[in-house]
C-alpha cells in the first residue's frame, strides 16, 4: 500500500533512522496539522542538507544558525520563525523520548518574541455584525448609533459617556465631529463621516 502523501518523508534523504524519526514525530499529528508540521520540518532538513549537516548530528549552534537564516535570509515574521522552531524542537524532543538522541540540540534555543496582540487591527464583517445586531435590538436607541459610529469610523472600543454629535463642520478640517467624555473625565474628539453622522442623529 502506498504511504499517505501527508506523511511522506522522502525529504529525509536516504537515512533510515532519520526517516523513522520523522515518521514517529509526524504520526503524532492529525491530518491537517501533520501537513503544516511536515512543511516546517522539511524546510529545516533542506537547510541542513544545504549546510552539509545531518539533522540527527546537529548541535545547538546549528539550530541557532538556522534561526538566523530564517530571520535574515528568508525574512520570516517572528510568529513564523517561532512556529517553525517549535516543530524542530518537537522533532528533537520525540527523538529523545524514543532513545534516538541523548539530548535535544534545540532545548535551549531562544525563540523570537511574539506579540500577544492580534495581527488584525479591526473586526471582520461577521465579528462586527454580532454587536451591531445586538445594539439594534436594544431598548436604548443611542446604543445602535454608538456601535454603528465605531464601525464606520474604524475606531477601537473605549468606554464613552454622554456622546454628543455636532452638525456643524470644523473650520480647520471641514468635517462633522463627535465628542465624548471617557472614564476619568477625559474628553475625546474624532472626525465623523456623513454616514456615521446620519446614523447618530437618526437615533
Amino acid at each position: 500500500m502506498a504511504p499517505s502523501p501527508d506523511i511522506d518523508v522522502t525529504f529525509a534523504a536516504d537515512e533510515l533512522v532519520l526517516r523513522l524519526a520523522a515518521l514517529a514525530y509526524l504520526a503524532r499529528f492529525s491530518a491537517v496539522s501533520r501537513i503544516h508540521a511536515k512543511s516546517d520540518l522539511r524546510l529545516y532538513f533542506y537547510w541542513c542538507t544545504d549546510q552539509h549537516l545531518t539533522p540527527l548530528a546537529a548541535a545547538r549552534t546549528e539550530v541557532e544558525r538556522c534561526t538566523r537564516w530564517m530571520q535574515v535570509v528568508r525574512r520570516f515574521k517572528p510568529a513564523t520563525v517561532a512556529r517553525r522552531l517549535a516543530v524542530v524542537a518537537g522533532f528533537y524532543r520525540t527523538c529523545v523520548i524514543d532513545g534516538v538522541l541523548d539530548r535535544s540540540p534545540a532545548e535551549y534555543v531562544r525563540r523570537p518574541r511574539v506579540s500577544n496582540e492580534p495581527p488584525t487591527l479591526g473586526l471582520s464583517h461577521p465579528q462586527f455584525e454580532a454587536p451591531l445586531c445586538a445594539a439594534r435590538d436594544s431598548d436604548n436607541p443611542p446604543d445602535f448609533a454608538l456601535v454603528a459610529m465605531l464601525g464606520l469610523l474604524g475606531l477601537r472600543y473605549c468606554p464613552p459617556v454622554r456622546p454628543q454629535y455636532y452638525g456643524g463642520r470644523s473650520m480647520r478640517r471641514q468635517h462633522r465631529t463627535t465628542r465624548g467624555v471617557q472614564e476619568g473625565h477625559k474628553r475625546l474628539g474624532a472626525g465623523c463621516t456623513e454616514s456615521a453622522f446620519r446614523v447618530a442623529i437618526g437615533s
